[in-house]
């Protein structure tokens, strides 16, 4: 993608709940991008979203037991 085609920049207002919820993820991950983990986050629902209209399911795996969970929304 080119410098024409990238979307510019914008700001969002979030509440407290999710921006405490940003800065906690933040620094679990060691990142100072708080704009790069919303886009990672973003990309992971997009994915889900895809995956439940084609009528399938998204879930996480316990590597340990094998045990399945599915992410409900």
């Amino acid at each position: 993608m080119d410098a024409e085609q990238r979307p510019q920049p914008v700001q969002v207002r979030i509440g407290g709940t999710a921006a405490m919820l940003l800065v906690s993820l933040m620094e679990k991950l060691g990142t100072e991008d708080g704009g790069s983990l919303i886009a990672r986050a973003l990309g992971l629902l997009d994915l889900a979203v895809q995956a439940r209209r084609q009528g399938k399911s998204l879930c996480l795996i316990d590597p340990k037991t094998g045990d399945s969970q599915e992410i409900a929304f």
